[in-house]
Protein backbone atom coordinates (compact mmCIF):
# COMPACT_ATOMS: atom_id res chain seq x y z
CA UNK A 1 0.00 0.00 0.00
CA UNK A 2 1.29 3.46 -0.91
CA UNK A 3 1.50 5.78 2.08
CA UNK A 4 0.92 9.49 2.73
CA UNK A 5 -0.96 9.98 -0.53
CA UNK A 6 -3.06 12.69 1.10
CA UNK A 7 0.04 14.88 1.02
CA UNK A 8 0.91 13.99 -2.55
CA UNK A 9 -1.47 12.88 -5.31
CA UNK A 10 -4.60 13.09 -3.12
CA UNK A 11 -3.85 16.53 -1.68
CA UNK A 12 -6.50 18.06 -3.96
CA UNK A 13 -9.22 16.31 -1.94
CA UNK A 14 -8.38 18.06 1.34
CA UNK A 15 -10.12 21.43 0.74
CA UNK A 16 -13.25 19.48 -0.19
CA UNK A 17 -13.20 17.06 2.75
CA UNK A 18 -12.04 19.58 5.34
CA UNK A 19 -12.61 23.15 4.10
CA UNK A 20 -10.91 26.18 5.70
CA UNK A 21 -14.14 27.38 7.33
CA UNK A 22 -14.11 24.25 9.51
CA UNK A 23 -10.95 25.60 11.20
CA UNK A 24 -12.22 29.02 12.25
CA UNK A 25 -13.37 28.10 15.78
CA UNK A 26 -10.23 26.22 16.73
CA UNK A 27 -7.93 28.84 15.21
CA UNK A 28 -9.67 31.57 17.22
CA UNK A 29 -9.05 29.53 20.38
CA UNK A 30 -5.38 29.11 19.45
CA UNK A 31 -5.13 32.88 19.14
CA UNK A 32 -6.66 33.34 22.59
CA UNK A 33 -4.22 30.89 24.16
CA UNK A 34 -1.25 32.55 22.47
CA UNK A 35 -2.23 36.01 23.69
CA UNK A 36 -3.07 34.74 27.18
CA UNK A 37 0.32 33.13 27.83
CA UNK A 38 2.74 35.25 25.80
CA UNK A 39 5.07 37.49 27.79
CA UNK A 40 5.68 39.77 24.83
CA UNK A 41 3.67 41.47 22.09
CA UNK A 42 2.75 38.92 19.45
CA UNK A 43 2.95 40.06 15.84
CA UNK A 44 4.74 37.23 14.01
CA UNK A 45 3.82 33.53 13.93
CA UNK A 46 5.71 30.53 12.56
CA UNK A 47 3.47 27.57 11.70
CA UNK A 48 5.54 24.39 11.41
CA UNK A 49 3.72 21.64 9.51
CA UNK A 50 1.18 24.10 8.09
CA UNK A 51 -0.34 21.66 5.58
CA UNK A 52 -2.81 23.29 3.20
CA UNK A 53 -2.94 26.51 5.23
CA UNK A 54 -6.47 26.09 6.61
CA UNK A 55 -5.59 27.33 10.12
CA UNK A 56 -3.52 30.11 8.58
CA UNK A 57 -6.63 31.38 6.81
CA UNK A 58 -7.84 32.61 10.22
CA UNK A 59 -4.50 33.22 11.97
CA UNK A 60 -3.32 35.60 9.22
CA UNK A 61 -6.01 38.04 10.32
CA UNK A 62 -4.11 38.58 13.56
CA UNK A 63 -0.47 37.72 12.90
CA UNK A 64 2.16 37.93 10.17
CA UNK A 65 2.32 34.21 9.34
CA UNK A 66 5.18 32.13 7.95
CA UNK A 67 4.36 28.49 7.16
CA UNK A 68 6.64 25.48 6.74
CA UNK A 69 5.72 22.00 5.47
CA UNK A 70 7.41 18.99 3.86
CA UNK A 71 4.63 18.48 1.30
CA UNK A 72 5.01 20.55 -1.86
CA UNK A 73 1.46 19.59 -2.87
CA UNK A 74 0.03 20.95 0.37
CA UNK A 75 2.15 24.09 0.08
CA UNK A 76 0.71 24.70 -3.40
CA UNK A 77 -2.77 24.65 -1.86
CA UNK A 78 -1.67 26.91 1.01
CA UNK A 79 -0.16 29.51 -1.33
CA UNK A 80 -3.33 29.58 -3.41
CA UNK A 81 -5.51 29.99 -0.30
CA UNK A 82 -3.24 32.50 1.47
CA UNK A 83 -1.17 34.42 -1.11
CA UNK A 84 -0.12 36.98 1.50
CA UNK A 85 1.55 34.32 3.69
CA UNK A 86 5.19 33.24 3.25
CA UNK A 87 5.40 29.47 2.72
CA UNK A 88 8.61 27.44 2.73
CA UNK A 89 9.32 23.76 2.18
CA UNK A 90 11.15 22.03 5.02
CA UNK A 91 11.18 19.40 7.76
CA UNK A 92 10.12 20.64 11.21
CA UNK A 93 12.81 18.48 12.81
CA UNK A 94 15.70 20.14 11.03
CA UNK A 95 14.78 23.42 9.32
CA UNK A 96 16.50 26.60 10.51
CA UNK A 97 15.28 29.86 9.03
CA UNK A 98 17.82 32.21 10.61
CA UNK A 99 15.11 34.31 12.24
CA UNK A 100 12.89 34.22 15.32
CA UNK A 101 9.17 34.76 15.85
CA UNK A 102 6.84 35.93 18.62
CA UNK A 103 4.96 32.64 18.56
CA UNK A 104 5.42 29.18 17.01
CA UNK A 105 2.80 26.49 16.57
CA UNK A 106 2.75 22.87 15.46
CA UNK A 107 -0.81 21.62 15.21
CA UNK A 108 -2.06 18.29 13.72
CA UNK A 109 1.24 17.70 11.93
CA UNK A 110 3.01 16.96 15.23
CA UNK A 111 1.37 13.51 14.91
CA UNK A 112 3.99 12.59 12.30
CA UNK A 113 6.78 12.58 14.88
CA UNK A 114 7.27 8.83 15.35
CA UNK A 115 10.01 8.60 17.97
CA UNK A 116 11.09 10.44 21.09
CA UNK A 117 14.02 11.82 19.09
CA UNK A 118 11.65 13.10 16.37
CA UNK A 119 9.41 14.80 18.92
CA UNK A 120 12.35 16.34 20.75
CA UNK A 121 13.84 17.62 17.49
CA UNK A 122 10.54 19.32 16.55
CA UNK A 123 10.39 20.98 19.98
CA UNK A 124 14.00 22.13 19.59
CA UNK A 125 13.16 23.69 16.21
CA UNK A 126 10.24 25.52 17.78
CA UNK A 127 12.36 26.78 20.67
CA UNK A 128 15.20 27.89 18.41
CA UNK A 129 12.78 29.98 16.32
CA UNK A 130 11.02 31.58 19.29
CA UNK A 131 11.85 34.92 20.84
CA UNK A 132 12.22 35.11 24.65
CA UNK A 133 8.81 35.55 26.22
CA UNK A 134 7.16 33.98 23.18
CA UNK A 135 4.76 31.06 23.17
CA UNK A 136 4.94 27.66 21.50
CA UNK A 137 1.58 25.93 20.98
CA UNK A 138 0.94 22.27 20.17
CA UNK A 139 -1.66 19.60 20.91
CA UNK A 140 -1.89 15.90 21.76
CA UNK A 141 -4.27 14.10 19.40
CA UNK A 142 -3.86 10.57 20.80
CA UNK A 143 -2.53 9.25 24.13
CA UNK A 144 -1.67 5.64 25.05
CA UNK A 145 -4.06 5.61 28.02
CA UNK A 146 -7.09 6.74 25.99
CA UNK A 147 -6.37 5.24 22.55
CA UNK A 148 -9.38 3.40 21.11
CA UNK A 149 -8.45 0.45 18.93
CA UNK A 150 -10.25 0.46 15.55
CA UNK A 151 -11.76 3.90 16.12
CA UNK A 152 -13.43 4.84 12.85
CA UNK A 153 -14.52 8.29 11.67
CA UNK A 154 -16.40 9.39 8.57
CA UNK A 155 -16.10 12.81 6.91
CA UNK A 156 -17.90 14.04 3.82
CA UNK A 157 -17.45 16.93 1.43
CA UNK A 158 -19.03 18.15 -1.80
CA UNK A 159 -17.90 20.48 -4.56
CA UNK A 160 -20.27 20.92 -7.52
CA UNK A 161 -20.96 17.38 -8.79
CA UNK A 162 -18.02 15.86 -6.90
CA UNK A 163 -18.75 14.09 -3.61
CA UNK A 164 -16.04 12.64 -1.39
CA UNK A 165 -16.52 10.41 1.64
CA UNK A 166 -13.43 9.82 3.79
CA UNK A 167 -13.36 6.86 6.16
CA UNK A 168 -10.49 6.92 8.67
CA UNK A 169 -9.61 3.95 10.86
CA UNK A 170 -7.08 4.02 13.71
CA UNK A 171 -5.26 0.82 14.62
CA UNK A 172 -2.23 0.00 16.75
CA UNK A 173 -0.66 -3.38 16.00
CA UNK A 174 1.90 -2.97 18.79
CA UNK A 175 0.75 -1.16 21.92
CA UNK A 176 4.26 -1.22 23.35
CA UNK A 177 5.86 1.09 20.76
CA UNK A 178 5.36 4.78 19.94
CA UNK A 179 3.41 4.50 16.68
CA UNK A 180 -0.05 3.65 15.40
CA UNK A 181 -1.66 3.45 11.95
CA UNK A 182 -4.27 5.68 10.36
CA UNK A 183 -5.83 4.06 7.29
CA UNK A 184 -7.82 6.32 4.97
CA UNK A 185 -10.37 5.12 2.44
CA UNK A 186 -11.61 7.72 -0.06
CA UNK A 187 -14.92 7.16 -1.86
CA UNK A 188 -14.80 9.69 -4.70
CA UNK A 189 -18.05 9.99 -6.63
CA UNK A 190 -18.69 12.12 -9.69
CA UNK A 191 -22.10 11.45 -11.16
CA UNK A 192 -22.39 7.68 -11.49
CA UNK A 193 -18.62 7.16 -11.41
CA UNK A 194 -16.97 5.85 -8.25
CA UNK A 195 -13.24 5.79 -7.49
CA UNK A 196 -11.92 4.17 -4.33
CA UNK A 197 -8.50 5.27 -3.09
CA UNK A 198 -6.65 3.93 -0.05
CA UNK A 199 -3.93 5.64 1.95
CA UNK A 200 -2.07 4.85 5.17
CA UNK A 201 -0.27 7.11 7.61
CA UNK A 202 2.06 6.07 10.42
CA UNK A 203 1.63 8.40 13.41
CA UNK A 204 3.29 8.88 16.78
CA UNK A 205 1.76 8.31 20.22
CA UNK A 206 3.40 9.33 23.50
CA UNK A 207 2.35 9.80 27.11
CA UNK A 208 1.56 13.31 28.31
CA UNK A 209 4.52 13.01 30.68
CA UNK A 210 6.85 12.39 27.72
CA UNK A 211 5.59 15.49 25.93
CA UNK A 212 6.06 17.68 28.99
CA UNK A 213 9.49 16.21 29.81
CA UNK A 214 10.83 16.75 26.29
CA UNK A 215 9.49 20.30 26.07
CA UNK A 216 11.02 21.13 29.44
CA UNK A 217 14.40 19.73 28.42
CA UNK A 218 14.63 21.94 25.32
CA UNK A 219 14.01 25.02 27.45
CA UNK A 220 10.26 25.65 27.76
CA UNK A 221 8.19 26.48 30.80
CA UNK A 222 5.28 24.11 30.11
CA UNK A 223 1.57 24.44 30.83
CA UNK A 224 -1.10 21.84 30.02
CA UNK A 225 -4.46 23.39 29.12
CA UNK A 226 -7.73 22.41 27.46
CA UNK A 227 -8.89 23.83 24.16
CA UNK A 228 -11.96 25.83 25.17
CA UNK A 229 -14.38 24.55 22.53
CA UNK A 230 -17.83 23.59 23.75
CA UNK A 231 -18.67 21.85 20.49
CA UNK A 232 -19.35 18.10 19.94
CA UNK A 233 -17.72 18.30 16.49
CA UNK A 234 -14.33 19.01 18.11
CA UNK A 235 -12.62 16.23 20.05
CA UNK A 236 -11.05 17.04 23.41
CA UNK A 237 -7.42 17.72 22.58
CA UNK A 238 -5.06 18.62 25.45
CA UNK A 239 -2.98 21.64 24.43
CA UNK A 240 0.58 22.22 25.56
CA UNK A 241 1.84 25.76 25.99
CA UNK A 242 5.60 26.23 25.96
CA UNK A 243 6.78 29.63 27.19
CA UNK A 244 10.36 30.57 26.35
CA UNK A 245 11.83 32.28 29.43
CA UNK A 246 12.95 35.88 29.28
CA UNK A 247 16.70 36.41 29.52
CA UNK A 248 18.69 39.18 31.10
CA UNK A 249 20.94 41.16 28.84
CA UNK A 250 24.39 42.19 30.05
CA UNK A 251 22.98 45.61 30.83
CA UNK A 252 20.55 44.08 33.29
CA UNK A 253 17.52 45.01 31.23
CA UNK A 254 14.98 42.38 30.29
CA UNK A 255 15.32 41.30 26.66
CA UNK A 256 12.42 42.32 24.44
Amino acid sequence: MRENRLYNDLAWTWPIISPPENYIKESEEYRKLILKYAKRDVKTLLHLGCGGGHNDCTLKRYFEVTGVDVSSAMLDLARKLNPEVTYLEGDMRAIRLGQTFDTVCILDSIDYMLTVDDLSAAFKTACDHLKPGGVFLTGIEEKPDTFKQNKTMVTQGTKEDLHITLIENLYDPDLSDTTYQSTLVFLIRQGEKLAIEVDRHLLGIFSVETWIDLMTKVGFEVKLVNLGLDDPHYPEVPMLIGIKPLEREKTGRWES
